[in-house]
């Protein structure tokens, strides 16, 4: 997942989603050590505070931890790396279903879009 940044809400914010996501979707495995601080913040063009500060927020969500000497590590709690799955699925599908209520569709024809883009693959 590429860093892509928008200036309507906090940089760090938006780093600490992109992370979660890497470690949502697997990109960043279970106990796996993450890129440093600065590797991370040079790859997204930010200052290293900046992926710092992102990087805490995962710390106290007890996603990612620091070792030490060693670096950062994901997680070795699939259980909590699944919850944070679900959770990003369930905003991501609420916001979805937010914008088609927008459009018109009600309940009943969303389903039947959902049903026919699923059966077109």
């Amino acid at each position: 997942m590429p860093w892509k940044l928008q200036s309507d809400r906090p940089i760090w914010v938006q780093l600490a989603e992109v992370l979660t996501q890497r470690i949502a979707s697997g990109q960043y495995p279970a106990g796996i050590r993450i890129p440093s601080v600065r590797d991370l913040a040079a790859d997204a063009g930010v200052n290293p505070n900046t992926m710092q500060r992102a990087l805490t927020a995962l710390e106290e969500r007890g996603l990612v931890s620091a070792q030490r000497n060693t670096g950062r590590f994901v997680t070795e709690d699939e259980a909590l790396i699944a919850e944070t799955r679900k959770t990003l699925a369930q905003e991501e599908l609420s916001a979805f279903c937010e914008k088609m209520r927008q459009l018109g569709f009600d309940a009943n024809e969303l389903a039947q879009l959902l049903q026919t883009k699923g059966e077109s693959k």
